[in-house]
């Protein structure tokens, strides 16, 4: 490893990506495993997306886009942003990516200084620290339990500032928890951040359209700090669109024009054929977003309540998103056959090897206490798997 920068040196490696490879590895030895580690939607692209994507094929969409993407794409965007959240942007101030993990990490690359602070609610997605250690920042995290429904409170905010203080990373609705910011706590979060100028805030808004609230509020529609947030969002998760690698920032222009250098050396545009897919989901019918959310509100529903039978775990209801996070402690130091858990991760590699079904430990987000499971899979899986679980853990002494 000596010779390997630094730089690589203090990532760690991706723990839900390393789930997910478990678990495939133990299916193709034949073992039937549910896997509830990955966060993707189980649907298919909606038609009309992929016929656009066809289409865009057969018209030679095959050349460089711009490196902010077409101005069709950023101009939908621009359009969606003002029809669905009430907020005025231009052309000039969207930039697209590959995916909304570029658009994040393209912001953080583009405002971190080495010694800065990111300010990091936890339970976090487990990338954001890494993206942070990447730019040379420092990642702050501040811890807030399931008894506050995994969400910071504006003292929480006030005290975790400091004059080194960058950037707060705030992901609403919440991967890996489903929590979801009301407008109220966002109100109070933008009042904390209005007394500090040199604080810009990315608003991860990749879980959108997956609510069961009614309404997503987004901290950009506040005054006081708008001209300081970068808004990231993409058609992954609400379009059933994770492969075709589109995400966006929506924010002031210097930001748009320095993530558009730092991508003009980088990747440049993303691909051309997925922005016309990408353009068709923002322009087209939305009902295949709204029959989507139904099935995973549904599906909360079934694993909460699922989950609520299970001895020992302590779980609260998600607002958004398609995670459960359940608390699970109150397993750590019990035993079977030998194998004794002692922390989350260990929880998650029972689960997998004893119960077959596949979970990411907690730890990886910021809350080694809980661990996640996603139910972005059938009600049926979500039934088996939760038998499965509870059968696994009865064997716990």
């Amino acid at each position: 490893m000596a010779q390997l920068s630094e730089r690589l040196n203090r990532l760690s490696p991706s723990e839900t990506l390393a789930m997910s490879q478990k678990s495939s590895e133990l299916k193709a030895q034949g073992i039937d495993i549910i896997n509830m580690s990955v966060g993707e939607p189980d649907f298919n692209t909606p038609d009309h997306i992929k016929e656009a994507a066809k289409k865009a094929v057969d018209d030679n969409f095959s050349r460089y886009s711009p490196v902010a993407g077409y101005p069709a794409l950023r101009n939908a965007i621009v359009a969606k942003l003002k029809n669905e959240n009430g907020l005025d942007y231009t052309a000039a101030q969207i930039s697209c990516a590959n995916g909304a993990k570029q658009s994040v990490c393209n912001t953080v690359m583009a405002l971190v200084n080495a010694g800065d602070e990111v300010i990091i609610p936890a339970p976090y997605w487990v990338s954001y620290p890494e993206m942070v250690k990447l730019a040379d920042g420092t990642p702050v995290t501040i811890p807030a339990g399931i008894e506050q429904d995994f969400k910071i409170t504006p003292a929480q905010l006030e005290a975790a500032i400091t004059p080194k203080t960058k950037l707060l990373i705030l992901c609403s609705p919440s991967n890996p928890t489903g929590s979801v910011y009301s407008k109220e706590e966002l109100a109070g979060l933008a009042a904390v951040l209005a007394k500090h100028p040199q604080v810009y805030v990315i608003a991860d808004e990749i879980y959108e359209h997956i609510n069961y609230i009614g309404k997503h509020e987004s901290i950009a529609q506040f005054e006081e700090v708008r001209d300081r947030v970068v808004i990231v969002n993409g058609v992954s998760k609400a379009y059933a669109m994770t492969g075709w690698r589109i995400g966006f920032i929506a924010g002031p222009e210097w930001i748009v024009k320095a993530v558009n250098k730092l991508q003009g050396q980088y990747t440049s545009g993303p691909c051309s054929v997925s922005q016309k897919a990408a353009e068709a989901a923002y322009t087209g019918t939305q009902a295949p977003v709204e029959e989507m959310r139904q099935a995973f509100e549904r599906r909360r529903d079934l694993i909460v309540k699922l989950a609520k039978e299970i001895p020992g775990f302590e779980v609260n209801v998600p607002q958004g998103a398609f995670y459960l996070f359940p608390k699970c402690s109150s397993y750590f130091g019990k035993s079977c056959d030998g194998r004794t858990i002692n922390n989350a991760a260990d929880l998650a590699m029972y689960l997998l090897e004893v119960g077959h079904v596949a979970c990411v430990g907690g730890g990886a987000f910021g809350a080694p206490e809980c661990i996640r499971m996603s139910y972005a899979t059938s009600d049926e899986n979500i039934i088996e798997a939760m038998r499965r679980i509870k059968e696994a853990l009865a064997k716990l002494h």
